[in-house]
């Protein structure tokens, strides 16, 4: 389930299994669906 956050007075929307942040729900949403619960490969 993505979660909602405010953060620099925008509405990000957040992968609940590992915290990449989104400005569209329907990315975070597809994102998630396909998460392997860690850390991003390119965030090294």
């Amino acid at each position: 389930m993505v979660a909602t956050t405010e953060r620099d007075g925008n509405t990000w929307y957040e992968c609940e299994k590992c915290g990449l942040l989104f400005d569209s729900r329907e990315d975070a949403a597809q994102h998630e669906e396909n998460c392997d619960a860690e850390e991003p490969s390119y965030i090294q």
